[in-house]
């Protein structure tokens, strides 16, 4: 049997954007296994059934603990006996990249979720993330991109092979209506019928940007709506606490991590996603998927799935009084918020899953 080695920093890798890739590996034959750093572990990788590798790999660049990951994961590929190797993340591709090039393991697949330098990025992220990236590139048999703008770039690189997958998919037939109801969903969060919902999905981080959505929202008047924000972090309590001095608090509805996300989707009018970098956003996809206009930050990945005008609105992630203005004019035109849901929803089936996992099909097919 062939074996393959998928390798990560954190091992929710696995379920949140591997699990598409393990069932095409395994539909081809491939015994799956996986290393990591398995300390956020749960019972999520359980069904995933892969033959686990954990190693001490650290996030950080500048992390001495990644010299010892380099030791682990070299004894990992050295008994092995792999027949491809595919990686993720920055850290989790620099090693596993250094590593099988020292043992001449090949081929070796690097997938960019999102490369850390981009238009806008800060000089550091140019200095550290761009020479990395390109030197290990000479590495890379295998290097995919999921949005426009790092193909291009990618391409500037020496890498064996450059490929663009558009994300990791959304199964776009299962925001279905029928399927869900939306007047359930809404007396379950006690929003009336009649209420424009606004939602956001992602971490209480400062990359998701989560605080020019509330202070843009502080400046509607008059307008019955209520904010639902899906995700945790680290940022939870001081936006909360925002929201009260805002005087925003009752139209704000934090609902924590959620296994809902189609129904609340479905249930919504309109989403709002001001987010700072991203490659290509899963939950844009999801939101488009269940009809949504998008109103966004004009950044990587956001432009590859909206266009401004048509399926949404596209400002810079710190342009409060824009967003606001914006949001002001979706909420109002219950037509616009049809014609723009319904240009997402054709335009989102170009990221469906199915095509997603047969790109994938035809590079492993191609090991």
């Amino acid at each position: 049997m062939k074996k393959i080695l998928i390798v990560s920093t954190v091992s929710r890798q696995f379920y949140l954007f591997e699990q598409g890739n393990i069932e095409v590996l395994k539909s081809l034959g491939f015994e799956v296994h996986a290393a990591a750093n398995f300390s956020d572990a749960n019972e999520r990788l359980d069904s995933l059934g892969i033959i686990r590798h954990p190693f001490d790999i650290n996030r950080s660049p500048f992390s001495l603990k990644n010299i010892k990951a380099y030791k682990q994961l070299k004894e990992v590929m050295k008994f092995g006996h792999f027949d491809a190797i595919h990686c993720h993340s920055p850290m989790g591709g620099v090693i596993a990249r250094l590593v099988a090039k020292s043992l001449g393991v090949t081929p070796v697949i690097y997938t960019a979720h999102g490369f850390h330098f981009y238009k806008g990025a800060p000089f550091i992220n140019w200095a550290v993330y761009y020479t990395v990236e390109k030197f290990m590139a000479r590495c890379t048999d295998h290097l995919i991109t999921i949005n426009q703008e790092d193909f291009q770039k990618a391409n500037e690189f020496k890498a064996g092979k450059v490929h663009y997958v558009p994300g990791i998919g959304v199964d776009t037939s299962k925001f279905n209506v029928t399927v869900y109801s939306r007047e359930e969903k809404r007396t379950e969060l006690e929003i009336d019928k009649d209420t424009v919902v606004l939602l956001s999905i992602g971490e209480m981080i400062k990359r998701k940007n989560h605080e020019t959505a509330l202070r843009a929202l502080e400046k509607l008047k008059d307008e019955s709506f209520v904010y639902l924000i899906c995700g945790r972090g680290e940022l939870d309590s001081y936006l909360k606490d925002l929201t009260v001095s805002l005087g925003i608090q009752e139209k704000v509805k934090f609902l924590g991590y959620r296994n809902d996300i189609k129904e609340i989707c479905i249930a919504s009018d309109i989403f709002i996603f001001p987010s700072y970098q991203e490659g290509l956003p899963v939950s844009v996809m999801e939101a488009m998927s269940a009809g949504l206009p998008i109103v966004a930050s004009e950044i990587r990945g956001n432009t590859d799935l909206i266009e401004n005008g048509v399926g949404g609105y596209l400002l810079h992630p710190e342009d409060i009084g824009g967003f606001a203005e914006t949001i002001q004019k979706v909420v109002k035109d219950k037509e616009l918020r049809k014609s723009m849901g319904a240009k997402n929803k054709d335009e989102v089936k170009k990221y469906d899953i199915s095509i997603v996992r047969e790109k994938m099909r035809d590079i492993y097919r191609g090991l």
